[in-house]
């Protein structure tokens, strides 16, 4: 691929100028990456997009493989090294057709090789260099396979060994964490019982059970985790918190790791932070075209604060790092103060929260403060001296971003007086407020319509906001994804946000001043066109982004 023709085509996007991918390019090389992955981790382009740009320049045919069922036989016909080198994988087999994914189309030597071993004919696509990465991945047995061979071959040689590290334990937390980063888990359990060990995944919000393990091997591996992870091997009846790392294809992955005492014996759960998952654009998150102009509004402004609300795990930090990808340039001075630092980002001044030294969100604040930042972000603010701060900071020419625990936007700014800020302060500071939700996507490769009456959809949603949101019309036509073995059966793959935005108006600000709760902010802010979660949702669910389900799994009240 010719990569100045590539360049040229990324700049005509007019997403970035020529001094930036440049200065991308050189970077890509001191990591010994291509320009391409390098875009991609910056977030200045979606995989995706990137794939359908260049392929319509070059006339190549374009495949997304993350939405491709690939059936084992078509697999075999590449060998999986042969595919690994030459950066080509079968997809399909139709007649005397084999259709071959590639990362360089115009490789004519190897699809005169593949044509001539399999005695079809290759029609080429053109996919990511990324996208192939992720789907040589299926090469690999199944985990239950896996770890079926690590268990059957060495698990009686590991009991009666007398060092963890030794085989087959290191294999077996390998595989653990190497299939969990492949299957785009967010969080390990791994679970004591009293005749078994159970090993979970988190993937898109929802916990599924992976194997069971025997459980004399269970002290073994929480034993190797607590190496890795640097915590005491000796400590038994205590939690302990610590960090591990491992690599992949894709790079470093870090892991948070947490360890605590129940009545079969010690329980881990293991949060992987990949960079995969601070690749986000904020166009990407699933704001409304109304809602992501509030939010951009209000990242332009110098001074305020942008908050992001929401129970635990509902993406409230993602959409903060999204933000500071976007205000993130050598102009300016930014600084985090979080617990834990999740991602890395370069070119941003990054704090830990360290209890034990007495550095908590307040006194890092204070520190962050005396060194001279533009724009401050606040991984929570939980206690009054913190918000304190943060007012304070946002009142003197600050831009501070952070994340509140409130089940919707209103709540925030009565969430904020009962923390002792004054409402004049909290009327003046606040851009705007960001409550939150993650629904699962249906899966676009088994996506089906079906009609629903508006008297079944009326027994989920109130008939006003189903007239608000579709119209008044007596049935409605909606999509659910049946399963396939893209999404593994499930009818869902990734996850998207609900949101719901308060901006700072000044008849909202007067609401505030006369001490309003949060009903009446609510009412206001619907008054002057603010889409609540419900009615996200609703909207996402007729243009067959998730399901009915799955709305009202998250907005329960």
């Amino acid at each position: 691929m010719d990569n100045e023709k590539v360049k040229n085509i990324i700049i005509d996007t007019g997403l970035i100028t020529e001094a930036k991918l440049l200065e991308l390019e050189k970077n890509a090389k001191e990591k010994k990456t291509s320009l391409t992955v390098q875009l991609i981790n910056e977030g200045i382009l979606s995989d995706e997009y990137l794939g359908e740009l260049i392929a319509d320049n070059f006339g190549w045919r374009y495949i997304n493989l993350k939405n491709t069922a690939i059936k084992d036989e078509v697999l075999k016909t590449i060998p999986e090294l042969v595919a690994k080198k030459q950066q080509a994988i079968p997809f399909k087999i139709e007649g005397n057709t084999i259709k071959v994914a590639m990362n360089d189309p115009d490789n004519l030597e190897f699809i005169h090789l593949l044509e001539k071993k399999s005695g079809k004919f290759v029609q080429h696509y053109f996919a990511t260099e990324s996208d192939i990465k992720t789907a040589l991945g299926r090469y690999r047995k199944s985990i239950t396979e896996e770890f079926d061979d690590i268990i059957q071959q060495n698990v009686e040689e590991a009991k009666q060994s007398v060092k963890a590290e030794d085989l087959p334990v290191v294999r077996i937390v390998d595989t653990i964490l190497q299939y969990a980063y492949q299957n785009g888990a967010s969080d390990v359990h791994i679970e004591p019982y009293e005749g078994k060990s159970l090993l979970r995944y988190r993937i898109d919000g929802l916990l599924h059970d992976v194997i069971d393990l025997p459980k004399r091997v269970h002290d073994l591996l929480i034993t190797r985790i607590k190496i890795l992870s640097q915590l005491r091997i000796d400590e038994h009846r205590a939690a302990q918190d610590g960090k591990l790392q491992f690599m992949t294809e894709d790079g470093r992955v870090d892991v948070r790791v947490s360890t605590v005492p129940i009545t079969e014996g010690e329980k881990v759960v293991m949060r992987l932070l990949s960079a995969k998952n601070k690749q986000y654009r904020l166009d990407d998150l699933g704001f409304s075209d109304s809602d992501l102009k509030k939010v951009n509004n209000a990242i332009k402004r110098p001074h305020g604060m942008i908050l992001a609300t929401g129970p635990t795990g509902s993406g409230k930090t993602t959409t903060l790092y999204a933000v500071l990808q976007i205000l993130n340039n050598r102009d300016i001075n930014i600084s985090t103060i979080e617990d834990p630092v999740e991602y890395d980002m370069e070119g941003i001044n990054q704090i830990q929260v360290n209890n034990k030294t007495n550095l908590t969100f307040a006194n890092g604040l204070r520190s962050l403060l005396r060194q001279d930042p533009d724009i401050i972000m606040v991984g929570e603010i939980r206690d009054p001296e913190t918000a304190s701060i943060a007012v304070n900071s946002a009142m003197t020419g600050h831009l501070v971003l952070s994340t509140l625990h409130t089940n919707d936007a209103a709540t925030t700014i009565p969430r904020f007086v009962d923390m002792g800020i004054e409402p004049f302060l909290v009327s003046s500071t606040i851009n705007i407020a960001m409550a939150q939700r993650l629904v699962r996507k249906n899966c676009v490769k088994c996506l089906a319509s079906y009609t629903i009456s508006k008297a079944e959809l009326a027994k989920s949603f109130d008939s006003k906001v189903i007239d608000k949101s579709l119209g008044s019309k007596k049935e409605y036509r909606l999509y659910k994804s049946k399963g396939c073995e893209v999404c593994h059966k499930s009818g869902y793959k990734g996850r998207v946000g609900l949101y719901e935005i308060i901006e700072m108006s000044r008849s909202m600000k007067e609401l505030i001043m006369n001490k309003a709760n949060a009903d009446e902010i609510k009412t206001l802010a619907i008054k002057e066109g603010m889409t609540t979660m419900l009615e996200d949702g609703l909207l996402k669910v007729a243009k067959g982004i998730t399901t009915i389900e799955e709305v009202m799994r998250v907005s329960k009240e």
